[in-house]
């Protein structure tokens, strides 16, 4: 979308349309969700905008990729209706939702890797016997009460398995690992609700190896979405400019 654009001059919601390889109809629809001003109407009633109804369209397009449909929606309503501050405010929340991802990101990261010295320096560690371990063996190893273990069970950090003459709690190969890495990120200030998708997506992954993986691509989505707000940023100044 050009720069210096004229309040003046009537354009169609094909024109709007075609340069974003957007339909007409969602032109029209985005009009009626308040993410652009009002249209003009012909004397016949067709509807009528304007150059800053591109720059408008330009803004809100901008902005989804960084901060999302229902953001941008609400940032580009709050600037029509003429509360600035309120659409200030609605992009500061998306900044802090990614600086908080960021650190959850970091936390993740650092928990692997901590795992990973404590491997190199004590081997069998990580790994629980052929038959798996106990609550109070692993408890002992992390440092931590049964109870503990038991709380990160309802929360669905661990799922051991039950012992069918006893009853009581096994923890395989896996399990042990997502209690070390619950422990890990329990240190670093994560709150259960927190560390339960982080395990998810461990166990999705098929360990802790094929995860890096994950975390990089995260770290690009991460990355992707800063970049964006930029762009984001940008186009909304020059929407804001138009506006006067």
């Amino acid at each position: 979308m050009g720069r210096n654009l004229q309040s003046g001059g009537r354009l169609r919601p094909i024109d709007l349309a075609r340069g974003h390889g957007l339909s007409t109809q969602a032109v029209r629809n985005y009009e009626e969700a308040g993410i652009l001003p009002a249209a003009g109407r012909t004397s016949h009633g067709y509807r009528t905008y304007t150059p800053l109804h591109a720059q408008a369209l330009a803004a809100f397009l901008a902005l989804v990729p960084g901060h999302g449909h229902r953001t941008a929606t609400s940032v580009m309503r709050a600037v029509n209706q003429g509360s600035v501050d309120e659409a200030f405010r609605l992009i500061d929340e998306s900044h802090a939702q990614l600086l908080e991802d960021r650190l959850t990101l970091r936390a993740v990261e650092n928990a692997l890797r901590d795992l990973e010295s404590a491997d190199a320096s004590e081997p069998d560690a990580a790994v629980s016997g052929p038959g798996g371990t106990f609550i109070g063996p692993l408890a002992g190893r992390l440092g931590i009460r049964p109870a503990t273990l038991r709380a990160w069970e309802r929360a669905g950090l661990v799922r051991p398995r039950r012992d069918r003459l006893t009853g009581y709690r096994v923890y395989e190969e896996a399990d042990v690992r997502d209690a070390r890495l619950a422990h890990q990120l329990r240190r670093g200030g994560y709150l259960l609700e927190q560390i339960a998708p982080l395990i998810t997506q461990v166990r999705a992954a098929g360990g802790l190896e094929p995860l890096e993986a994950a975390l990089s691509d995260w770290q690009g989505r991460l990355s992707a979405r800063g970049r964006a707000m930029l762009t984001g940023a940008a186009e909304l100044e020059a929407y804001l400019r138009e506006r006067g």
